[in-house]
C-alpha cells in the first residue's frame, strides 16, 4: 500500500522545475553535437555538459552533502531525475546516468572510508567516471549471476583475477571498475566477491566496443579481457562472498531510477507528438482530430501517468528502509513496457518524420526498447515476483 505518503514539496518541485529549464535550455542543444555518436557521448562532451549543471548547482544531486551533492532522497529522486531525462543527455549532464549513479549509491552504503575518498568523492564531482563488470558473455552469468565465470583465486590476502566481461558500459577512459568475481580462497569456493579496480590497468583490456541498439550511455558498452589481473583484501568492496548481497543493494535502486529517467524521455516524445499532432493535416483537418491519433495520445498519457505512480511507489517504499526488490521489479517490468507503448504510438503519430533523425523519438524508442533487457529482463522478473507471490509463508515479505 501507500500510506501517509507525503506530496512534493514546493522546493522539490522549484527543484525539478529548475532541472527541467536547464536540460530545455542547456542540453537539448548539444543532441545534435558532433560527439554525441553511435556510441554515446565522448568523455570530452560529458565533462562539457557536467561543466554546465556543476555551474547550474545540480550536478550529481543524489548523492550526499558530504561529497557535493543534495542527498536527495528516492522520492525527490524520482522528481529531478524525470526532469533529467527529458533529453537523453540529461542524465549525463546531471551526473546521475547508469553506471555512475548506481555505483555512487552502492559506494555510499558499502565502501570503507578509504574507498569513499578515493573513489566515490572524485567520482561525485564528476572529476572521472566508473563502470560496473558483472555481466558476462556465454556461458557466463547475464540473467543468472549464479554462472558467474571470472574467478579470482588467492590465500585471502591476494588474489589473481581472470575471466571475461561484455556489456560493459562507460568502460573506455572510465576512472575505475567495480569488478565481480566468484572467489576462491585457498581452493575454497566463497562465492561472489565485488572488488575495486583503479583503471587503466594493463590487465584490464577493452577487446572491442559493441554496436548496440542504444547510444545514450556515455563512450558506449565494451567487452573486457581480464588477464591476470592483482587484487588484494584492501581492494575488496565490503566483504569477501557478500557480492550478490550486495548487487541486490545497488540494483534495486538502480532498477527505479532508470525508470525515473526513461519517464522523462517518453513525456518528451509525448510533447513532440503532440505538437505535430495539433499541426499535421490530413484529410482536412489536423491529424490529432482524428481518432486514430488521439487515441494512442490519450493511451500515451494514462500509460505515463501509471508508470509516474507506480515509480513514486517504489520510492517511497524504498525511503521507508525497504530493500525495495519486489516493488522495483515491479515498477521495472511496467514501467519499460509502458514507456515502450509510448515511444512505439509517438513515432506512428510522427509517420515518415518519426523514422529520421529530424526529432528525437527515433533515438527514444531504440533507448526504451532496450530498457526492456538491461537490469534484468522483464521474464526474469516476472519469474521472481511469481515465486515471491506464490510462497507458502504469507507473512513473508514480497
Amino acid at each position: 500500500m501507500f500510506p501517509n505518503a507525503p506530496t512534493p514539496s514546493p522546493e522539490d518541485e522549484a527543484l525539478a522545475a529548475r532541472v527541467r529549464a536547464f536540460v530545455c535550455e542547456k542540453v537539448i542543444p548539444y543532441e545534435k553535437d558532433p560527439r554525441n555518436g553511435a556510441h554515446g557521448p565522448t568523455d570530452a562532451l560529458r565533462r562539457e555538459l557536467n561543466a554546465l549543471a556543476r555551474e547550474a548547482g545540480v550536478l550529481a544531486p543524489h548523492v550526499a552533502r558530504a561529497y557535493g551533492g543534495l542527498a536527495l532522497t528516492h522520492q525527490q529522486r524520482a522528481l529531478v531525475f524525470e526532469a533529467a531525462g527529458y533529453s537523453p543527455l540529461g542524465p549525463i549532464a546531471l551526473h546521475c546516468a547508469a553506471p555512475d549513479e548506481g555505483n555512487m549509491h552502492l559506494l555510499e552504503a558499502v565502501g570503507s572510508e578509504a574507498q569513499k575518498e578515493r573513489f566515490l568523492r572524485p567520482l561525485a564531482q564528476a572529476e572521472q567516471r566508473s563502470c560496473f563488470a558483472m555481466t558476462e558473455p556465454p556461458p557466463g552469468a547475464g540473467s543468472d549471476p549464479s554462472l558467474l565465470a571470472t574467478i579470482a583465486e588467492g590465500d585471502g590476502q591476494r588474489f589473481v583475477v581472470n575471466g571475461r566481461k561484455w556489456l560493459i558500459t562507460g568502460a573506455p577512459h572510465a576512472g575505475f571498475m567495480i569488478l565481480m568475481a566468484r572467489t576462491v580462497v585457498q581452493g575454497e569456493d566463497r562465492g561472489a566477491t565485488m572488488f575495486m579496480v583503479p583503471l587503466p590497468n594493463p590487465a584490464v583490456r577493452i577487446s572491442r566496443l559493441l554496436d548496440s541498439l542504444d547510444s545514450s550511455f556515455t563512450e558506449g558498452h565494451a567487452e573486457v579481457a581480464i588477464e591476470g589481473l592483482e587484487v588484494t583484501a584492501d581492494d575488496v568492496l565490503g566483504e569477501i562472498g557478500q557480492g550478490f548481497r550486495y548487487a541486490q543493494v545497488r540494483l534495486a535502486p538502480a532498477r527505479l531510477t532508470h525508470c525515473m529517467r526513461w519517464l522523462g524521455a517518453a513525456e518528451r516524445a509525448q510533447d513532440i507528438a503532440k505538437a505535430h499532432a495539433r499541426t499535421r493535416h490530413a484529410f482536412g483537418s489536423p491529424i490529432g482530430h482524428h481518432e486514430g491519433v488521439s487515441y494512442q495520445i490519450a493511451d500515451n498519457d494514462m500509460d505515463l501517468h501509471m508508470s509516474r505512480l507506480v515509480t513514486r511507489h517504489a520510492a517511497w517504499t524504498l525511503d521507508q528502509g525497504d530493500p525495495g526488490g519486489f516493488v522495483s521489479s515491479r515498477a521495472k517490468v511496467m514501467v519499460s513496457e509502458a514507456v515502450y507503448r509510448v515511444a512505439d504510438r509517438c513515432m506512428q503519430i510522427l509517420g515518415g518524420l518519426g523514422l529520421t533523425d529530424d526529432t528525437v523519438v527515433a533515438q527514444i524508442f531504440r533507448e526504451v526498447r532496450a530498457f526492456r533487457i538491461y537490469d534484468g529482463p522483464s521474464e526474469v522478473h516476472r519469474w521472481s515476483m511469481g515465486r515471491k507471490l506464490l510462497r507458502a509463508d504469507k507473512q513473508e515479505k514480497v
